[in-house]
């Protein structure tokens, strides 16, 4: 008997479609299949890949309406996120098109005068990746794309929220005429998949977005095969905002940064630390912005806010709102909701919480949802101690036009990303990647290439 898992529309609870859960036997021929076709495809030459990785960023803009709109039925983000995620997910295979072309090796003088010695770089293997429902292209491609410029092979487990984007991608791809077995997704229960990823001798390396704890029951697993692993896991991202920042400039900017997604991303602003002096006109500034935005359906024009992705999810945020209530906070906007439990939608309207304080569950544990609390501070030694005050360390934010200000907190703040007035920093040509316990490795860039990567060195004698 088949098993299915269903599709639903968050925004709505409709059922989407129904997609295939696929049993142990079919996920480790998969495994299998990955890594015989690594043997012809790590040989292909790196111009030919790139040229296939540029036939799939072709088809997928061919497609991008059609994707876009199935990743906001699936994923609820307004439909204008859905086209910026294509291009981004683009943007990526365009840059590993080109860098397939630039995995360089180099020789090294030897100490002896007939000696020769020269270093090489070859692709590590089958990767096998697992992605979040919130950037479900852009995630998948920020890893496939190096994978296969590099000469590796890919296989991919889709989050179950979020799985139609994934496989129209990898439809694409094939239809670009990268192999079947150079590129697979599978589907089902992520612990299942997980273990099998972890445990396989056929996997090289394993790629995986989604929270700290999941991240080290995988890197925990994988240490019997000695894999390659990349973390992009949780973060608790603080948006400072100095007493000489723009106010006008900041508030903008934080509000794209916080409501991006409804609040659902890695990289938001979760803590909001305002310099005391500018305090009550930022608030009231970013107030009045924060009501333009409009909740609803991801596919409705003029929406900016979509759903919560799951029940799960919207009672996290109701339980870090009202225990900030019970220990002070006021809320200034929001504390709205417009939920459906038996239909299977949750709305959270975008809310702003001030007399923020450390007690305060929200200011330790990462939201995930449109909620903004601001708290305040008198020197820049004590915002960036509340800033770093947690286990994550990926992306931080400030707001100064003083260059003094803005270099001490570059040097002080404990983050892979941060942004200097500025509340989109992700790129495809930069490395995107945190510190402590948000993660290991970097993706995108030059950098980005590398953990696809073994490094080898010959020694030649006898010259």
């Amino acid at each position: 008997m088949t098993d299915y898992f269903s599709v639903k529309n968050p925004a709505t609870g409709d059922l989407i479609q129904e997609v295939k859960i696929n049993t142990e036997e079919e996920i480790n021929l998969a495994l299998k299949k990955g890594h015989d076709s690594f043997k012809k495809w790590s040989k292909i030459n790196a111009h030919e890949r790139s040229r296939l990785l540029q036939k799939w960023s072709k088809k997928i803009n061919e497609n991008k309406e059609e994707i876009a709109k199935v990743m906001t039925m699936e994923n609820g983000k307004p439909l204008s996120e859905s086209l910026g995620e294509v291009d981004y997910s683009t943007s990526y295979i365009d840059w590993y098109a080109e860098e397939a072309k630039r995995i360089y090796g180099r020789t090294i003088p030897a100490n002896t005068e007939s000696k020769r010695i020269l270093v090489t770089k070859q692709p590590i293997g089958l990767v096998a990746a697992i992605t979040p429902w919130n950037f479900p292209a852009a995630m998948m491609a920020r890893k496939a794309a190096p994978a296969l410029a590099a000469g590796c092979t890919f296989i991919v487990k889709p989050a179950v929220e979020t799985p139609l984007t994934t496989i129209k991608f990898i439809e694409l791809a094939h239809e670009a005429g990268i192999p079947e077995g150079v590129i697979q997704y599978v589907n089902g229960r992520g612990s299942m998949i997980g273990d099998l990823f972890s445990n396989s001798d056929y996997v090289r390396k394993i790629t995986f977005t989604g929270s700290t704890p999941v991240g080290k029951e995988l890197i925990r697993n994988s240490a019997d095969t000695i894999k390659h692993v990349t973390m992009e896991l949780g973060g608790h991202a603080p948006l400072i905002v100095a007493a000489d920042a723009d106010i006008d400039y900041a508030v903008k900017q934080t509000v794209g940064t916080k409501f991006r997604n409804a609040g659902q991303t890695c990289v938001c602003a979760n803590r909001l630390i305002v310099h005391e002096s500018i305090l009550d006109e930022f608030t009231e500034k970013f107030v009045a912005e924060v009501k333009k935005l409009k909740v609803g359906n991801g596919l409705d024009e003029g929406t900016t806010v979509g759903p919560i992705i799951n029940e799960k999810g919207f009672n996290k945020i109701v339980a870090q709102i009202k225990d900030a209530k019970e220990k002070g906070a006021e809320v200034v906007l929001g504390d709205k909701y417009d939920a459906n439990q038996e239909k299977g939608y949750f709305f959270v309207h975008p809310t702003v919480l001030k007399n923020v304080n450390t007690d305060m569950i929200i200011m330790h544990e990462e939201t995930f949802g449109p909620v903004a609390p601001i708290t305040s501070f008198k020197t820049i030694e004590e915002a960036v101690e509340l800033a770093n005050s947690t286990p994550y360390g990926l992306a931080a934010y400030f707001f100064t036009t003083d260059y003094r200000t803005g270099t001490y907190l570059h040097d002080h703040l404990d983050f892979g990303i941060i942004g200097w007035n500025d509340g989109g920093p992700s790129a495809a040509h930069a490395p995107f990647g945190g510190m402590k316990e948000s993660g290991l490795g970097r993706e995108g860039g030059i950098e980005g290439i590398e953990p696809y990567l073994e490094t080898k060195y010959m020694s030649i004698g006898g010259i």
